[in-house]
């Protein structure tokens, strides 16, 4: 049976909280709700308040169990011993930190809409490839557009690549998902969902993750 090289379900990507206390009390509720994996993504903060903020959550993940990731700098990610590192059309090559940093390193990176993009990163030893947006992302509303029925044909590319290997890449969807849509993206063909917004500014940080995991439970 085939497994994935990345956690299903529920993935959260941080918001631009300068607040670290906050910020680790909201993870908590995250996890005990059913998050598997974490982003750290602080486009907004200065390389210092970055570096800071990863050193505080890679111990907590790894309490909670956790998979946790950097968005972006994948020397940071190895640096404060986190699981992995996510990777942006400009982040850097992800072959070149697949050499770095070993097989056991969790790298994901940014697809968008591109299936050819997929193709090639998965070749370079991606553990997911992630597609989005799929719905209007209040985060990046300007993000290119990239419609749920992409996550299928994701899935069939990442099966094909796997060959008869066990573990596949899995696939993951962001952009605009909110608990109230996991089910939708889920049923689509996402392995895992990555929110922002939908978890971490929700009324109920440890409803809204209990929702979205159902989402794969179901």
């Amino acid at each position: 049976m085939t497994t994935l090289r990345f956690p299903s379900g529920l993935y959260g990507v941080t918001p631009e909280w300068d607040d670290t206390d906050r910020l680790l009390a909201a993870v908590r509720a995250a996890a005990e709700g059913g998050m598997r994996a974490l982003q750290l993504r602080r486009k907004n903060a200065s390389a210092q308040q970055r570096a800071e903020q990863a050193r505080a959550l890679a111990p907590l993940c790894r309490e909670l169990g956790v998979v946790f990731l950097v968005n972006d700098h994948w020397r940071l990610a190895l640096e404060v011993g986190a699981d992995g590192a996510h990777l942006g059309r400009d982040d850097g090559d992800l072959a070149e930190a697949r050499a770095a940093a070993g097989a056991d390193f969790v790298l994901g990176a940014s697809c968008y809409n591109e299936l050819d993009r997929a193709r090639q990163l998965l070749e370079a030893g991606a553990d997911y490839i992630a597609f989005g947006a799929v719905y209007v992302s209040p985060t990046k509303p300007q993000a290119v557009q990239a419609p749920l029925s992409l996550l299928a044909q994701a899935r069939d590319l990442a099966t094909a690549h796997a060959g008869q290997s066990a573990r596949r890449a899995a696939v993951v969807a962001i952009g605009g998902i909110t608990p109230a849509r996991a089910p939708e993206v889920a049923s689509a063909g996402a392995d895992s969902i990555a929110v922002i917004t939908g978890l971490f500014e929700a009324p109920d940080i440890l409803a809204a993750a209990r929702t979205c995991a159902a989402a794969f439970n179901p």
